[in-house]
């Protein structure tokens, strides 16, 4: 190289070289006529290295900290390919997705006048450095989600998914993290905590799973926080409830010492640490009774997708996509359970799994053999979240049971309390809601409450064993009585019907629960999704 000649690094897909830091672009030996935000689109779409970037996530890096609409960047996607001309399809569009970039990216250097010095062909463009795995298949009918907590990440350091078992957290969260790949220079790193017993081992895992060096020293919050002090990281503490205080702590120390750190953690329940933002997932969108097209809810496009995995030859016809409906609603759209339901659906039919879908528990029993333990069963994913519940809540929840459908307040007294013991049941809902186990619904500012069916089939085995099955049965059956005494005796006919409306099912099996065991096995079996066989002695006599 002459004197005065300063090589410049760059960077090279197809025929085109780009050179970031002087923010030019070159076809061949002729420069490229590229508008600024343009440019910013294009390097983007080249870091992330053929991974999908969705358009919340290029809004975010072209236009940081701004509120644009997306004609915005369809405008730039547009420019970009007119300045591509005939190579306009290495831009590639996923529909609905996002855009990726489709050609191999190298690096190269300009020696001073322009001249090209290709990269030797194994010289690529450094990755960011990340620990993420490759995903094995499509995120499925979570688009909404995925751009929601994009926008919270670019909006606010920790952020933190809560939601019941089996739902989608980490999916989710890992698939944020690949598509904020390009914005953290120093790397996207994924703590798995589920393997740890020991609370106190939390910042190892961190360290571990970053590479960090501490010196042969004992990993502390602090030590691991001073390490990655002045580093642009995303951090992801994926499965933090069973060591919630020490993943919290983590968190804290890690976003106090690191001023361009992120951190996305996912939990049955909130880490309640200092700036966190919470984001409960919900479970995918279900069909309605009436849907005329099935197909287009994102449960039953995981179903259907999931099932020609397992079986490439399977079809859906107008019958069986009601049917397949109908499964995803009994499941309430809970991906695990539906996965597990797709991969039955490949053996046994769909007509004969909607047949046996209330033997859930028994039934879902197929995860993936290399899934961690406590998703490769329903049961499984249901026995790990128990664990971690208090004898309280866990009497509790046994006992929130016996209701089908939604409940209030007054009634989770009446059945689920002990006596004496009023405001402990009402402390009690709240921590179950706060873990994920019970939902909530306010509508006009009254609060009703629900569990998953999964949930409530494996409550009520919970409650069966524990020998208060008949009580608690009964007292659901006493206060639905004196409800609609109260009711008769002071509205007419033309208002409590409305009001009734909703309850009517309890209605008639209270009395039905509390006074037949027969019956009770049967709604056990039959209406509740709980199996027969797994009942104990006393309750299994037709």
């Amino acid at each position: 190289m002459e004197a005065g000649q300063e090589e410049t690094q760059g960077l090279a897909v197809g025929r085109f070289r780009i050179f970031p830091r002087q923010r030019r672009i070159f076809a061949g030996d002729e420069p490229v006529e590229l508008g600024s935000r343009a440019f910013d689109l294009l390097l983007a779409l080249i870091e992330a290295r053929g991974f999908l970037l969705s358009k919340d996530a290029l809004i975010n890096r072209v236009w940081p900290n701004r509120i644009v609409g997306e004609n915005n960047l369809h405008a730039q996607i547009a420019a970009l390919r007119s300045a591509l001309g005939e190579d306009r399809e290495l831009i590639r569009t996923v529909a609905g997705r996002g855009y990726q970039i489709s050609g191999e990216v190298r690096s190269v250097s300009d020696a001073g006048q322009g001249r090209v010095s290709a990269g030797d062909a194994a010289s690529r463009l450094a990755p960011t450095p990340t620990n993420l795995p490759q995903p094995m298949s499509d995120m499925i009918g979570r688009d909404v989600e995925l751009r929601e907590v994009l926008n919270l990440v670019g909006a606010h350091r920790l952020v933190t998914l809560t939601g019941t078992g089996g739902i989608g957290k980490t999916r989710i969260a890992y698939e944020a993290a690949r598509q904020l790949l390009p914005q953290f220079p120093d790397g996207v790193w994924i703590a798995e905590l589920s393997p740890l017993r020991d609370a106190n081992l939390v910042p190892a895992a961190i360290a571990a799973a970053v590479g960090l060096d501490l010196a042969s020293a004992e990993a502390s919050a602090e030590r691991v926080a001073a390490a990655l002090a002045g580093k642009e990281v995303l951090i992801v503490l994926d499965t933090c409830e069973h060591v919630i205080d020490a993943a919290t702590h983590m968190a804290e120390a890690v976003l106090r010492a690191c001023a361009k750190a992120r951190v996305i953690a996912t939990s049955r329940e909130a880490l309640k640490a200092h700036g966190e933002w919470g984001y409960r997932v919900k479970p995918l969108s279900l069909p309605a009774e009436d849907a005329i097209d099935p197909l287009e809810s994102g449960s039953v496009s995981l179903f259907v997708e999931r099932a020609r995995a397992m079986q490439p030859g399977f079809n859906v016809d107008e019958s069986s996509a009601l049917v397949i409906a109908a499964i995803c609603r009994r499941l309430d759209g809970i991906p695990l359970a539906i996965e597990m339901a797709a991969a039955r659906a490949a053996t046994l039919g769909v007509s004969n799994l909607a047949a046996h879908i209330d033997d859930q528990l028994r039934l879902l029993n197929c995860g993936r053999r290399t899934a961690l333990p406590r998703h490769q069963t329903l049961r499984a994913t249901l026995d790990w979240s128990h664990t971690l519940l208090t004898h309280s809540e866990r009497s509790a929840l046994r006992r929130l049971a016996m209701f089908h459908g939604a409940f209030e307040l007054e009634a989770v007294k009446a059945v689920a309390g002990a006596a004496g013991a009023i405001l402990e049941v009402t402390d009690d809902l709240t921590n179950l809601i706060a873990k994920s186990f019970v939902s909530v619904e306010v509508d006009d500012g009254n609060a009703r409450y629900r569990l998953f069916e999964t949930t409530r089939a494996y409550a009520l085995e919970k409650l069966a064993e524990s020998g208060e099955f008949d009580a608690v049965a009964q007292r659901h059956a006493e206060y639905y009585r004196r409800r609609a005494e109260v009711e008769r005796k002071t509205r007419p006919i033309v208002q409590r019907f409305p009001a009734h409306a909703r309850h009517i099912d309890k209605v008639r099996t209270a009395p039905d629960r509390a006074f037949s065991r027969a019956s009770i096995q049967s709604a056990c079996r039959h209406d509740e999704g709980v199996s027969r066989f797994s009942l104990p002695t006393r309750h299994r006599s037709l």
